[in-house]
């Protein structure tokens, strides 16, 4: 069926929801139809850093502006207690065009280097006639000194209106953390209104993205499907992706705008593309890429991101093409986390008795699935109907992972200990742990018995 043909039965039963004795469902975004709020103007928005490769000495920042600015000024300074801010430092950005239906705006990026671990700084972009606000941001530490993390499933839907509240209580909770990894499905696109969904997860994630260091993997509603319902069908790359973040570039060839890796203290972190893997045959090219990456890493720890999971906590989906290829590499290299998406509940696993790696699903927005048989037998423990966000704290001998509701409420937690001979053991952590949640409805506000909530 077409996405048109799904939009209007879609419709049809919102109009339907009130003599049917369901409450309306919500809006994906609060823009009214015809609204350009989200409209680029002369002053700087959607200001985002990203990690180098080595974010104890540089990160990158993307930012949006309308067409009238090109090539602007990113400006850096050490951060001190005075307004007066001195030795100021100015890095021209590159600029790219994009076309949406908010109309013509620039997208511009500017790398910084050459700078102090474990510093803070001050930053501020360049709009036309205005500058953003002065953003404080602080270098990542260097090797053995502790680190804390965020990470969040799948946004994707109701960014503002629900979304935001988890971005707010994370940063509530670890005001410490210096970076977030995001599983990808940032937004749901492929509506006509990708552009305002693209500016309301920017307004759901606020000063995180502007004072933190964002690492997201890319998913596979950042692409869309050309010449639907054609022969011709086929998986094209979104527009905004490549223009929004100011990643490393350091990826496999074959997925070169989706794929990347950093290293963050103790950490070696490797960003995977599963929809390219899947429905572009770029699984094996990427096989390599991350072997390569893997087998020349000094550090203790390894994390892998990516959106589509090895083992799918949903009932009917299998991603065949991510075990059989790129999870013998997982393995071989003993990879300690595999953080990922897509399913939009939440599941853990291992390999058997093994430490690691340890396989974990979740998600942060509202849109909720239900539990497959299988991810009830496999997976421990699970969740349905609940928004999440997790916590990672680590040093050289020790990963501390936690996932907390919305609510702030511990939901799992686990530890991943090093002894002297580099061997590694898991601890579960099941103090103050809540009781395991599942979906009290039978379907959602538009009549949908497969999900828990839209």
């Amino acid at each position: 069926m077409s996405r048109r043909c799904i939009n209007a039965l879609a419709l049809g039963l919102l109009l339907a929801m009130p003599a049917l004795g369901f409450a309306a469902a919500e809006p994906n975004t609060q823009v009214p139809v015809g609204s350009h709020h989200y409209a680029a103007t002369t002053v700087p928005d959607r200001i985002v850093a990203s990690p180098s490769v080595d974010p104890s000495q540089g990160f990158a920042v993307a930012w949006r502006t309308d067409d009238s600015v090109r090539a602007p000024l990113l400006e850096i300074a050490l951060a001190g207690d005075s307004p007066a801010i001195e030795g100021i430092r100015q890095v021209r950005a590159k600029t790219q065009v994009l076309q949406a239906e908010n109309g013509v705006s620039h997208h511009h990026r500017a790398e910084v280097d050459g700078l102090k671990p474990h510093t803070l700084y001050v930053y501020r972009v360049q709009g036309n006639g205005s500058w953003s606000a002065w953003n404080q941001l602080r270098t990542l530490g260097k090797a053995g000194e502790p680190l804390t993390l965020l990470y969040f499933g799948d946004t994707q839907n109701k960014n503002l209106s629900h979304v935001s509240r988890v971005v707010r209580a994370a940063q509530k909770f670890a005001p410490e953390a210096r970076m977030s990894l995001f599983a990808g499905d940032l937004v749901s696109g492929g509506d006509g209104a990708d552009d305002s969904e693209w500016g309301e997860w920017f307004a759901a994630t606020s000063w995180l993205a502007q004072e933190t260091l964002v690492a997201p993997a890319i998913g596979n509603h950042e692409y869309f499907e050309a010449f639907e319902d054609t022969p011709q069908e086929r998986r094209v790359l979104g527009k905004h992706w490549p223009v929004t973040f100011a990643l490393p570039g350091n990826g496999a060839a074959a997925a070169a705008s989706s794929t990347y890796w950093f290293d963050v203290q103790d950490v070696r972190v490797a960003v995977l593309d599963g929809t390219s893997a899947l429905d572009l045959g770029t699984a094996q090219a990427q096989a390599q890429w991350l072997d390569r990456v893997l087998a020349n890493n000094p550090h203790p720890w390894t994390i892998v991101l990516l959106h589509q999971p090895f083992y799918s906590p949903r009932e009917g989906r299998e991603n065949a093409a991510l075990r059989d290829v790129l999870l013998p590499v997982v393995r071989r290299h003993n990879v300690d986390l595999v953080l990922q998406g897509h399913d939009h509940t939440y599941g853990r696993r291992g390999e058997g008795e093994a430490a690691t790696p340890q396989y974990v699903v979740t998600v942060a927005g509202p849109k909720q699935y239900r539990l497959s048989g299988e991810a009830r037998r496999t997976m421990d423990p699970v969740a349905e109907d609940t928004q999440l966000f997790q916590v990672l704290k680590i040093d050289p001998q020790h990963l501390r992972y936690e996932a907390r509701t919305v609510t702030g409420r511990l939901y799992d937690a686990f530890e991943l200990r090093r002894d002297a001979a580099g061997g590694k053991q898991r601890v579960e952590l099941r103090e103050n742990r809540i009781a395991p949640r599942d979906c009290p409805r039978a379907q959602t506000a538009k009549g949908r018995a497969d999900r828990c909530w839209e």
